[in-house]
């Protein structure tokens, strides 16, 4: 028997395949905009919707999804207005939302430590049907927006003023951002785990950033890198007896350092070809001097400092 002959695995891989495409395609807006830890905050966050769902014995994804929700908007208008700082917000959210996780999950009736580890470090075994369902519609969403969106997301993250000058709803996009953060986050986390939804974000993103020098190739490698690390941790867990979550993220992890050692030499190379480069557009051009032939002491050039020492001239400065 194969690994698709099973109907676990199979949902696994797909949940897989959409985790791996959806964490980098909105990762990379994060670090444009210098939040990569943004995911672990809202991971936290949405801990404590898991909990709320085992207490109201309803789905804890769909509670996940509005309490993360919830929490990345206050991340986001707390940045925005407050005097304090994002980091600072992260941080009181961060522990705030793990600690009423573990206190609602306790609370539960049906609620457990085992219920608990799964999904703070993923459990691609117990992915159910309905999962599923709930993970493809909101994969469909957040794909819709990081790629349809893909321009004024970048406007925005790469420079909010300039994004106002320009006419571009600032606020409502780093709100629309930060819930889809929020959404990414719930569908990882029944793949890689909430406390290791980040580093999907984060680690694909590094990966392609030292493979390309403009953010469209940069999105697009990386959901590649994510997909091929999140399927592949997935397969391998099947054979090998692993934590799904953890194969997964140092997969990425050890593809990024491979990619860093192969593109060192590359990269300095690259460098000293714009270097040469820029050298021979500083350096004066045999056609940017010329021999006035007609002026007296024919044989020396235009521009001839005393003391002999020649001044180069351009063309149009040239005399005639």
């Amino acid at each position: 028997m194969t690994i698709l002959d099973f109907p676990f695995m199979q949902r696994a891989l797909l949940a897989a395949l959409l985790v791996g495409m959806t964490a980098p395609a909105v990762g990379v807006y994060l670090v444009q905009r210098r939040q990569a830890f943004m995911g672990d905050g809202i991971g936290h966050v949405a801990l404590t919707g898991v909990g709320l769902g085992f207490l109201l014995s309803t789905s804890p994804v769909l509670t996940a999804v509005l309490t993360a929700s919830v929490g990345a908007v206050l991340i986001e208008l707390i940045r925005e207005r407050s005097r304090v700082s994002g980091d600072v917000a992260l941080s009181v959210l961060f522990y705030g939302g793990i600690a009423g996780g573990v206190m609602l999950i306790n609370l539960a009736p049906e609620g457990s430590n085992a219920n608990l580890q799964s999904y703070l470090f993923g459990s691609l075994t117990s992915v159910s049907p309905e999962d599923i369902r709930v993970i493809t519609i909101l994969a469909a969403a957040v794909l819709a927006v990081t790629l349809g969106l893909r321009r004024a997301l970048f406007t925005v993250c790469q420079d909010e003023d300039f994004a106002r000058v320009t006419g571009l709803p600032v606020r409502a996009l780093n709100l629309l951002l930060a819930v889809t953060a929020a959404v990414t986050v719930t569908v990882a986390m029944r793949v890689v785990g909430l406390l290791l939804v980040s580093a999907l974000m984060v680690v694909p993103v590094a990966v392609a950033q030292q493979l390309s020098r403009t953010f469209s190739m940069t999105a697009a490698l990386a959901i590649v890198v994510g997909v091929l690390v999140s399927v592949s941790g997935t397969a391998l867990t099947y054979y090998v007896d692993a934590p799904p979550g953890a194969t997964i993220v140092l997969l990425a992890i050890g593809l990024f350092v491979l990619v860093g050692v192969l593109a060192t030499p590359l990269n300095r190379r690259r460098a000293r070809r714009a270097e040469a480069a820029a050298g021979e557009v500083d350096a004066p051009r045999i056609d940017d001097v010329r021999v006035d032939a007609k002026a007296p002491g024919a044989g020396t050039m235009a521009g001839q400092a005393p003391g002999g020492v020649v001044r180069p001239v351009p063309i149009e400065e040239a005399p005639r």
